[in-house]
Protein backbone atom coordinates (compact mmCIF):
# COMPACT_ATOMS: atom_id res chain seq x y z
CA UNK A 1 0.00 0.00 0.00
CA UNK A 2 2.74 2.40 0.92
CA UNK A 3 4.71 1.35 -2.14
CA UNK A 4 1.70 2.01 -4.33
CA UNK A 5 1.29 5.45 -2.84
CA UNK A 6 4.92 6.24 -3.36
CA UNK A 7 4.71 5.17 -7.01
CA UNK A 8 1.70 7.41 -7.55
CA UNK A 9 3.57 10.36 -6.03
CA UNK A 10 6.54 9.80 -8.43
CA UNK A 11 4.25 9.75 -11.51
CA UNK A 12 2.55 12.95 -10.46
CA UNK A 13 5.96 14.65 -9.95
CA UNK A 14 7.15 13.58 -13.41
CA UNK A 15 4.02 15.02 -15.02
CA UNK A 16 4.56 18.34 -13.25
CA UNK A 17 8.23 18.52 -14.31
CA UNK A 18 7.31 17.75 -17.94
CA UNK A 19 4.68 20.46 -17.96
CA UNK A 20 7.15 23.03 -16.68
CA UNK A 21 9.70 22.03 -19.33
CA UNK A 22 7.13 22.35 -22.12
CA UNK A 23 6.22 25.84 -20.98
CA UNK A 24 9.86 26.97 -20.76
CA UNK A 25 10.76 25.53 -24.17
CA UNK A 26 7.94 27.27 -26.00
CA UNK A 27 5.98 24.21 -26.88
CA UNK A 28 8.62 21.52 -27.05
CA UNK A 29 11.01 22.25 -29.90
CA UNK A 30 9.72 25.29 -31.87
CA UNK A 31 12.78 27.50 -31.01
CA UNK A 32 11.62 30.58 -33.04
CA UNK A 33 8.31 30.93 -31.17
CA UNK A 34 7.35 32.44 -27.80
CA UNK A 35 3.98 32.49 -26.01
CA UNK A 36 2.42 35.92 -25.86
CA UNK A 37 0.21 35.22 -22.82
CA UNK A 38 -3.03 34.90 -24.76
CA UNK A 39 -2.21 31.59 -26.36
CA UNK A 40 -0.55 33.11 -29.54
CA UNK A 41 3.11 32.88 -30.59
CA UNK A 42 5.53 35.13 -32.60
CA UNK A 43 8.69 34.32 -34.69
CA UNK A 44 12.09 36.01 -33.90
CA UNK A 45 14.36 36.77 -36.97
CA UNK A 46 18.00 37.96 -36.89
CA UNK A 47 18.38 41.81 -36.72
CA UNK A 48 18.99 43.65 -40.05
CA UNK A 49 22.61 44.86 -40.47
CA UNK A 50 24.07 47.48 -42.86
CA UNK A 51 27.53 49.11 -42.93
CA UNK A 52 28.97 51.52 -45.54
CA UNK A 53 32.63 52.36 -46.20
CA UNK A 54 31.99 56.07 -45.65
CA UNK A 55 29.34 58.41 -44.33
CA UNK A 56 30.41 61.53 -46.25
CA UNK A 57 32.29 62.62 -49.38
CA UNK A 58 33.75 66.05 -50.13
CA UNK A 59 34.59 66.45 -53.82
CA UNK A 60 36.14 68.94 -56.24
CA UNK A 61 34.15 70.47 -59.08
CA UNK A 62 35.55 67.96 -61.59
CA UNK A 63 33.98 64.81 -62.99
CA UNK A 64 34.95 62.00 -60.66
CA UNK A 65 34.18 58.49 -59.41
CA UNK A 66 34.18 57.00 -55.92
CA UNK A 67 34.07 53.38 -54.79
CA UNK A 68 31.59 52.52 -52.03
CA UNK A 69 31.78 49.22 -50.13
CA UNK A 70 28.52 47.84 -48.68
CA UNK A 71 28.29 45.20 -45.94
CA UNK A 72 24.68 44.00 -45.65
CA UNK A 73 22.87 41.12 -43.95
CA UNK A 74 20.26 40.87 -46.71
CA UNK A 75 19.00 42.62 -49.83
CA UNK A 76 19.87 46.32 -49.97
CA UNK A 77 18.75 49.22 -52.12
CA UNK A 78 19.59 52.89 -52.50
CA UNK A 79 18.24 56.14 -53.87
CA UNK A 80 19.58 59.67 -54.39
CA UNK A 81 17.96 63.08 -54.21
CA UNK A 82 20.24 64.57 -56.95
CA UNK A 83 20.52 63.95 -60.69
CA UNK A 84 24.25 64.71 -60.75
CA UNK A 85 24.98 61.46 -58.92
CA UNK A 86 24.62 57.93 -60.26
CA UNK A 87 25.56 54.45 -59.02
CA UNK A 88 26.66 51.45 -61.03
CA UNK A 89 23.88 49.54 -59.22
CA UNK A 90 20.92 50.72 -57.13
CA UNK A 91 20.27 47.40 -55.41
CA UNK A 92 21.99 44.17 -54.50
CA UNK A 93 22.29 41.26 -52.13
CA UNK A 94 24.68 41.03 -49.24
CA UNK A 95 28.20 42.44 -49.41
CA UNK A 96 28.79 44.55 -52.54
CA UNK A 97 31.06 47.16 -54.15
CA UNK A 98 29.50 49.90 -56.28
CA UNK A 99 30.89 52.87 -58.22
CA UNK A 100 29.51 56.34 -57.62
CA UNK A 101 29.84 58.70 -60.61
CA UNK A 102 29.74 62.47 -60.05
CA UNK A 103 29.36 64.94 -62.92
CA UNK A 104 31.25 68.24 -63.08
CA UNK A 105 29.74 71.16 -61.18
CA UNK A 106 29.71 74.06 -63.64
CA UNK A 107 27.58 76.26 -61.40
CA UNK A 108 28.91 79.09 -59.26
CA UNK A 109 27.82 77.52 -55.96
CA UNK A 110 28.60 74.39 -53.97
CA UNK A 111 26.01 71.61 -53.99
CA UNK A 112 24.91 68.91 -51.55
CA UNK A 113 23.18 65.54 -51.98
CA UNK A 114 22.32 62.43 -49.97
CA UNK A 115 22.54 58.76 -50.88
CA UNK A 116 20.21 56.66 -48.71
CA UNK A 117 20.94 52.92 -48.39
CA UNK A 118 18.45 50.56 -46.72
CA UNK A 119 18.30 46.96 -45.59
CA UNK A 120 14.86 46.13 -44.21
CA UNK A 121 14.18 48.80 -41.60
CA UNK A 122 17.82 49.88 -41.29
CA UNK A 123 18.94 53.01 -43.18
CA UNK A 124 22.37 54.51 -43.66
CA UNK A 125 23.06 57.83 -45.45
CA UNK A 126 26.12 59.13 -47.32
CA UNK A 127 26.31 62.92 -47.56
CA UNK A 128 27.99 64.12 -50.78
CA UNK A 129 29.22 67.71 -51.12
CA UNK A 130 30.77 69.12 -54.29
CA UNK A 131 32.40 72.53 -54.56
CA UNK A 132 31.55 75.06 -57.23
CA UNK A 133 33.51 75.33 -60.45
CA UNK A 134 36.80 77.17 -60.06
CA UNK A 135 36.29 80.81 -60.89
CA UNK A 136 39.05 83.17 -61.95
CA UNK A 137 39.04 86.92 -61.98
CA UNK A 138 39.56 87.43 -65.69
CA UNK A 139 38.41 90.85 -66.74
CA UNK A 140 39.78 93.85 -64.86
CA UNK A 141 40.34 97.47 -65.76
CA UNK A 142 43.38 98.33 -67.95
CA UNK A 143 46.56 99.23 -66.08
CA UNK A 144 49.42 100.92 -67.93
CA UNK A 145 51.78 101.02 -64.92
CA UNK A 146 55.33 100.02 -66.00
CA UNK A 147 54.10 99.28 -69.54
CA UNK A 148 56.16 101.55 -71.81
CA UNK A 149 54.22 103.41 -74.50
CA UNK A 150 56.39 102.32 -77.42
CA UNK A 151 55.51 100.23 -80.45
CA UNK A 152 56.77 96.70 -80.86
CA UNK A 153 59.49 97.62 -83.38
CA UNK A 154 60.99 100.06 -80.88
CA UNK A 155 60.57 97.55 -78.08
CA UNK A 156 62.54 94.82 -79.85
CA UNK A 157 65.56 97.07 -80.08
CA UNK A 158 65.80 97.06 -76.28
CA UNK A 159 65.85 93.28 -75.84
CA UNK A 160 69.41 92.37 -76.87
CA UNK A 161 70.53 88.80 -77.62
CA UNK A 162 68.25 85.97 -76.53
CA UNK A 163 68.63 82.37 -75.35
CA UNK A 164 66.15 79.47 -75.39
CA UNK A 165 66.04 77.23 -72.33
CA UNK A 166 64.79 74.34 -74.43
CA UNK A 167 63.86 70.79 -73.42
CA UNK A 168 63.13 71.75 -69.81
CA UNK A 169 59.77 73.32 -68.97
CA UNK A 170 58.57 72.13 -72.38
CA UNK A 171 59.58 68.51 -71.70
CA UNK A 172 56.57 66.21 -71.83
CA UNK A 173 56.59 64.22 -68.61
CA UNK A 174 57.99 66.98 -66.40
CA UNK A 175 60.87 69.43 -66.27
CA UNK A 176 63.63 66.82 -65.95
CA UNK A 177 61.96 64.13 -68.09
CA UNK A 178 64.23 64.80 -71.10
CA UNK A 179 67.48 64.67 -69.16
CA UNK A 180 68.09 68.28 -68.20
CA UNK A 181 68.34 69.39 -64.56
CA UNK A 182 65.87 71.75 -62.93
CA UNK A 183 66.41 75.31 -64.14
CA UNK A 184 68.33 77.09 -61.41
CA UNK A 185 69.08 80.69 -60.56
CA UNK A 186 72.75 79.81 -60.96
CA UNK A 187 72.16 78.93 -64.60
CA UNK A 188 70.25 82.14 -65.26
CA UNK A 189 73.13 84.07 -63.65
CA UNK A 190 75.53 82.35 -66.07
CA UNK A 191 73.40 83.38 -69.07
CA UNK A 192 73.30 86.99 -67.94
CA UNK A 193 77.04 87.04 -67.28
CA UNK A 194 77.71 85.57 -70.73
CA UNK A 195 75.89 88.47 -72.39
CA UNK A 196 72.39 87.15 -73.00
CA UNK A 197 69.74 89.72 -72.09
CA UNK A 198 66.54 87.85 -72.97
CA UNK A 199 65.21 84.36 -72.40
CA UNK A 200 62.69 82.45 -74.44
CA UNK A 201 60.93 80.06 -72.09
CA UNK A 202 59.17 77.21 -73.93
CA UNK A 203 56.49 75.62 -71.72
CA UNK A 204 54.28 72.53 -72.00
CA UNK A 205 51.15 73.16 -69.94
CA UNK A 206 48.83 70.26 -70.78
CA UNK A 207 50.65 67.62 -68.74
CA UNK A 208 49.80 69.64 -65.63
CA UNK A 209 46.19 70.42 -66.54
CA UNK A 210 42.89 68.60 -66.32
CA UNK A 211 42.49 66.49 -69.47
CA UNK A 212 38.79 67.31 -69.86
CA UNK A 213 38.65 70.95 -68.83
CA UNK A 214 42.25 72.20 -69.33
CA UNK A 215 42.49 73.72 -65.84
CA UNK A 216 46.23 74.18 -65.13
CA UNK A 217 47.57 73.08 -61.76
CA UNK A 218 48.59 75.99 -59.55
CA UNK A 219 51.79 74.19 -58.58
CA UNK A 220 52.95 74.21 -62.21
CA UNK A 221 52.02 77.85 -62.72
CA UNK A 222 54.06 78.66 -59.64
CA UNK A 223 57.09 76.70 -60.87
CA UNK A 224 57.04 78.51 -64.22
CA UNK A 225 56.68 81.78 -62.34
CA UNK A 226 59.72 80.95 -60.22
CA UNK A 227 61.87 80.58 -63.33
CA UNK A 228 60.41 83.77 -64.84
CA UNK A 229 61.37 85.61 -61.66
CA UNK A 230 64.97 84.32 -61.82
CA UNK A 231 65.38 86.24 -65.07
CA UNK A 232 63.28 89.32 -64.34
CA UNK A 233 65.17 89.90 -61.12
CA UNK A 234 68.28 90.33 -63.29
CA UNK A 235 66.51 92.87 -65.49
CA UNK A 236 66.31 90.41 -68.38
CA UNK A 237 63.37 90.01 -70.78
CA UNK A 238 61.33 86.81 -70.77
CA UNK A 239 59.30 85.51 -73.70
CA UNK A 240 56.98 82.72 -72.51
CA UNK A 241 54.85 80.51 -74.75
CA UNK A 242 52.75 77.39 -75.16
CA UNK A 243 55.28 75.16 -76.90
CA UNK A 244 54.78 71.87 -78.79
CA UNK A 245 52.87 70.40 -75.83
CA UNK A 246 52.39 67.02 -77.59
CA UNK A 247 51.18 68.63 -80.80
CA UNK A 248 47.50 69.30 -80.09
CA UNK A 249 47.36 72.49 -82.21
CA UNK A 250 46.59 70.92 -85.58
CA UNK A 251 45.56 73.66 -88.07
CA UNK A 252 42.70 71.89 -89.86
CA UNK A 253 39.03 72.72 -90.21
CA UNK A 254 38.19 69.52 -88.34
CA UNK A 255 40.25 70.61 -85.32
CA UNK A 256 39.69 74.37 -85.48
CA UNK A 257 36.90 74.72 -82.91
CA UNK A 258 38.53 72.31 -80.49
CA UNK A 259 41.95 74.00 -80.64
CA UNK A 260 40.64 77.55 -80.42
CA UNK A 261 38.51 76.65 -77.40
CA UNK A 262 41.38 74.91 -75.62
CA UNK A 263 43.81 77.70 -76.52
CA UNK A 264 41.45 80.31 -75.08
CA UNK A 265 40.89 78.41 -71.83
CA UNK A 266 44.60 77.90 -71.25
CA UNK A 267 45.77 81.39 -72.18
CA UNK A 268 43.04 82.89 -70.03
CA UNK A 269 44.59 81.18 -67.01
CA UNK A 270 48.23 81.87 -67.96
CA UNK A 271 47.59 85.53 -68.75
CA UNK A 272 45.59 86.05 -65.56
CA UNK A 273 48.25 84.43 -63.39
CA UNK A 274 51.02 86.66 -64.85
CA UNK A 275 48.90 89.77 -65.41
CA UNK A 276 50.61 91.96 -62.83
CA UNK A 277 54.12 91.62 -64.30
CA UNK A 278 55.65 94.60 -66.10
CA UNK A 279 56.52 94.70 -69.79
CA UNK A 280 59.77 92.73 -69.40
CA UNK A 281 57.49 89.69 -69.64
CA UNK A 282 56.14 88.92 -73.12
CA UNK A 283 53.62 86.24 -74.15
CA UNK A 284 53.95 84.14 -77.31
CA UNK A 285 50.82 82.23 -78.26
CA UNK A 286 52.03 79.12 -80.08
CA UNK A 287 55.05 77.34 -81.52
CA UNK A 288 55.70 76.00 -85.04
CA UNK A 289 52.06 75.25 -85.81
CA UNK A 290 51.72 72.86 -88.76
CA UNK A 291 49.95 69.66 -89.69
CA UNK A 292 52.18 67.00 -88.16
CA UNK A 293 54.61 65.60 -90.72
CA UNK A 294 53.56 67.93 -93.56
CA UNK A 295 56.42 70.33 -94.37
CA UNK A 296 55.06 71.37 -97.76
CA UNK A 297 53.60 74.75 -98.64
CA UNK A 298 50.42 75.06 -96.53
CA UNK A 299 46.99 74.91 -98.09
CA UNK A 300 44.56 77.79 -97.66
CA UNK A 301 42.76 75.69 -95.05
CA UNK A 302 45.92 75.18 -93.02
CA UNK A 303 47.16 78.76 -92.90
CA UNK A 304 43.67 80.19 -92.41
CA UNK A 305 43.09 78.01 -89.35
CA UNK A 306 46.59 78.75 -88.04
CA UNK A 307 45.88 82.48 -88.38
CA UNK A 308 42.73 81.94 -86.30
CA UNK A 309 44.89 80.56 -83.48
CA UNK A 310 46.85 83.83 -83.44
CA UNK A 311 43.62 85.82 -83.24
CA UNK A 312 42.25 83.69 -80.39
CA UNK A 313 45.48 84.16 -78.44
CA UNK A 314 45.45 87.96 -78.82
CA UNK A 315 41.73 88.29 -78.02
CA UNK A 316 42.03 86.09 -74.93
CA UNK A 317 45.02 87.86 -73.41
CA UNK A 318 43.63 91.34 -74.02
CA UNK A 319 40.33 90.37 -72.41
CA UNK A 320 42.07 89.65 -69.10
CA UNK A 321 42.77 93.37 -68.75
CA UNK A 322 45.20 94.94 -66.30
CA UNK A 323 48.72 95.22 -67.69
CA UNK A 324 47.85 92.58 -70.28
CA UNK A 325 45.93 95.32 -72.07
CA UNK A 326 49.29 96.82 -73.05
CA UNK A 327 51.61 93.80 -73.00
CA UNK A 328 53.73 92.99 -76.05
CA UNK A 329 52.30 89.83 -77.65
CA UNK A 330 54.05 87.56 -80.14
CA UNK A 331 52.33 85.63 -82.92
CA UNK A 332 53.83 83.31 -85.52
CA UNK A 333 53.74 82.66 -89.22
CA UNK A 334 52.89 79.18 -90.47
CA UNK A 335 55.44 76.72 -89.03
CA UNK A 336 57.61 79.83 -88.31
CA UNK A 337 58.88 79.53 -91.88
CA UNK A 338 59.96 82.93 -93.22
CA UNK A 339 58.50 82.51 -96.71
CA UNK A 340 55.21 81.06 -95.42
CA UNK A 341 55.00 83.93 -92.95
CA UNK A 342 55.53 86.61 -95.57
CA UNK A 343 53.09 84.93 -97.98
CA UNK A 344 50.26 83.72 -95.75
CA UNK A 345 50.12 85.42 -92.35
CA UNK A 346 47.25 87.68 -91.33
CA UNK A 347 48.12 90.17 -88.61
CA UNK A 348 45.52 89.73 -85.85
CA UNK A 349 43.11 92.51 -85.05
CA UNK A 350 44.16 94.02 -81.73
CA UNK A 351 42.29 96.34 -79.40
CA UNK A 352 45.64 97.81 -78.37
CA UNK A 353 47.55 99.24 -81.34
CA UNK A 354 51.22 98.61 -82.10
CA UNK A 355 51.88 95.93 -79.46
CA UNK A 356 52.18 92.82 -81.67
CA UNK A 357 55.37 91.07 -82.78
CA UNK A 358 55.93 88.42 -85.46
CA UNK A 359 58.07 85.31 -84.79
CA UNK A 360 59.95 83.12 -87.26
CA UNK A 361 62.72 80.52 -86.91
CA UNK A 362 65.84 79.87 -88.99
CA UNK A 363 67.67 76.55 -89.52
CA UNK A 364 69.08 76.83 -93.06
CA UNK A 365 70.72 74.97 -94.61
CA UNK A 366 69.17 71.97 -92.82
CA UNK A 367 71.96 69.56 -93.76
CA UNK A 368 74.47 71.82 -92.04
CA UNK A 369 72.39 72.92 -89.03
CA UNK A 370 70.28 69.96 -87.88
CA UNK A 371 70.72 66.84 -90.00
CA UNK A 372 72.39 64.35 -87.67
CA UNK A 373 72.65 61.74 -90.41
CA UNK A 374 74.93 63.72 -92.70
CA UNK A 375 78.22 64.76 -91.11
CA UNK A 376 79.59 65.14 -94.62
CA UNK A 377 78.05 68.62 -94.71
CA UNK A 378 80.41 70.26 -92.23
CA UNK A 379 81.28 73.55 -93.94
CA UNK A 380 79.32 76.71 -94.64
CA UNK A 381 79.68 80.15 -96.18
CA UNK A 382 82.20 82.06 -98.20
CA UNK A 383 85.14 80.46 -96.37
CA UNK A 384 84.25 76.98 -97.61
CA UNK A 385 87.34 75.06 -98.73
CA UNK A 386 85.63 71.94 -100.08
CA UNK A 387 82.39 72.39 -102.03
CA UNK A 388 81.48 68.73 -101.50
CA UNK A 389 81.16 69.44 -97.78
CA UNK A 390 78.79 72.41 -98.13
CA UNK A 391 75.29 73.24 -99.35
CA UNK A 392 75.33 75.69 -102.23
CA UNK A 393 73.01 78.65 -102.42
CA UNK A 394 72.31 79.15 -98.71
CA UNK A 395 75.31 81.16 -97.61
CA UNK A 396 75.62 84.71 -96.37
CA UNK A 397 73.59 86.40 -99.11
CA UNK A 398 70.73 83.98 -98.57
CA UNK A 399 70.66 84.80 -94.84
CA UNK A 400 70.60 88.51 -95.62
CA UNK A 401 67.78 88.12 -98.12
CA UNK A 402 65.58 86.09 -95.76
CA UNK A 403 66.01 88.48 -92.85
CA UNK A 404 65.48 91.51 -95.09
CA UNK A 405 62.04 90.10 -95.97
CA UNK A 406 61.11 90.14 -92.30
CA UNK A 407 62.41 93.67 -91.81
CA UNK A 408 60.55 95.02 -94.85
CA UNK A 409 57.23 93.27 -94.26
CA UNK A 410 57.06 93.66 -90.49
CA UNK A 411 59.64 95.74 -88.61
CA UNK A 412 59.40 98.67 -91.00
CA UNK A 413 55.61 98.52 -90.63
CA UNK A 414 55.82 98.89 -86.84
CA UNK A 415 55.62 95.15 -86.09
CA UNK A 416 58.66 93.90 -84.17
CA UNK A 417 60.31 90.68 -85.33
CA UNK A 418 61.53 87.83 -83.12
CA UNK A 419 63.94 85.22 -84.48
CA UNK A 420 62.65 82.77 -81.91
CA UNK A 421 64.99 79.88 -82.73
CA UNK A 422 68.17 79.30 -84.67
CA UNK A 423 71.23 77.11 -84.23
CA UNK A 424 73.56 74.51 -85.74
CA UNK A 425 74.57 71.24 -84.07
CA UNK A 426 78.12 70.24 -83.22
CA UNK A 427 79.81 67.56 -85.32
CA UNK A 428 82.78 65.26 -84.73
CA UNK A 429 84.43 66.44 -87.93
CA UNK A 430 87.83 68.09 -88.22
CA UNK A 431 87.43 71.80 -88.98
CA UNK A 432 83.69 71.89 -88.37
CA UNK A 433 83.93 73.97 -85.19
CA UNK A 434 85.19 77.03 -87.06
CA UNK A 435 82.45 76.85 -89.67
CA UNK A 436 79.89 76.38 -86.93
CA UNK A 437 81.18 79.51 -85.19
CA UNK A 438 81.12 81.42 -88.50
CA UNK A 439 77.50 80.42 -89.15
CA UNK A 440 76.35 81.56 -85.71
CA UNK A 441 78.33 84.80 -85.84
CA UNK A 442 76.95 85.71 -89.23
CA UNK A 443 73.33 84.69 -88.59
CA UNK A 444 73.22 86.51 -85.27
CA UNK A 445 74.73 89.69 -86.69
CA UNK A 446 72.48 89.59 -89.76
CA UNK A 447 69.45 89.26 -87.50
CA UNK A 448 70.53 92.26 -85.43
CA UNK A 449 71.31 94.29 -88.56
CA UNK A 450 67.81 93.62 -89.89
CA UNK A 451 66.21 94.51 -86.53
CA UNK A 452 65.30 90.93 -85.56
CA UNK A 453 65.79 89.79 -81.94
CA UNK A 454 67.82 86.53 -82.14
CA UNK A 455 67.14 83.74 -79.62
CA UNK A 456 69.66 80.89 -79.86
CA UNK A 457 68.03 77.44 -79.47
CA UNK A 458 69.81 75.50 -76.71
CA UNK A 459 68.51 72.00 -75.96
CA UNK A 460 70.77 71.49 -72.95
CA UNK A 461 72.95 68.66 -74.28
CA UNK A 462 76.59 69.39 -75.15
CA UNK A 463 77.61 66.16 -76.91
CA UNK A 464 78.10 65.84 -80.68
CA UNK A 465 74.93 66.40 -82.74
CA UNK A 466 73.53 68.61 -79.98
CA UNK A 467 72.98 72.34 -79.44
CA UNK A 468 73.83 72.92 -75.79
CA UNK A 469 76.25 75.76 -75.00
CA UNK A 470 76.42 75.41 -71.20
CA UNK A 471 76.54 72.77 -68.52
CA UNK A 472 73.12 73.56 -67.09
CA UNK A 473 73.86 72.03 -63.71
CA UNK A 474 76.85 74.31 -63.05
CA UNK A 475 76.43 77.17 -65.52
CA UNK A 476 79.91 76.49 -66.94
CA UNK A 477 80.38 77.32 -70.62
CA UNK A 478 80.87 74.24 -72.83
CA UNK A 479 81.61 76.26 -76.00
CA UNK A 480 83.07 79.64 -74.90
CA UNK A 481 84.13 80.75 -78.40
CA UNK A 482 80.72 80.02 -79.84
CA UNK A 483 78.98 81.84 -76.99
CA UNK A 484 81.20 84.87 -77.57
CA UNK A 485 80.47 84.80 -81.30
CA UNK A 486 76.74 84.97 -80.56
CA UNK A 487 76.70 87.51 -77.74
CA UNK A 488 79.14 89.91 -79.41
CA UNK A 489 76.71 90.79 -82.21
CA UNK A 490 76.35 94.57 -82.14
CA UNK A 491 73.39 96.72 -83.25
Amino acid sequence: MNNLCNLMRIKILLVLVSTVMLINCGGGGSGGQTETGNGNTTTNTPADALTLSTSSLTLSEQNSTEIITITASANWKTQSNADWLSLSSNSGTGDSTVTLTITRNDSDSDRLAELAFTVGTVERVITVSQRAAQTLDYEVEPDSTDMRAINSSEFTQLMGIGFNIGNSLDAVGGEIAWGNPLISETFIDALKSAGFNAIRLPVAWSQFSDADNYIIEQQWLQRVEQVVNYALEKDMYVMMNIHWDSGWMQPTNAQSDYVNNRLAIMWQQIATHFRDYNDHLLFAGTNEVMVTGDYSTPTAEYYTVQNSFNQTFVDTVRKTGGRNTYRQLIVQGFNTNIDHTVNFVTIPTDTTPNRLMMEVHYYDPYDFTLNQNNDQVSQWGSQTTDASKAVSGQGESYVDGQFLKMRTHFHDQGIGVILGEYGAISRDVVGHDEFRIDWHRYVTQAAVDNKLVPFYWDNGYTDYHELGLFNRATGEAAYPKLIEAITSAAP
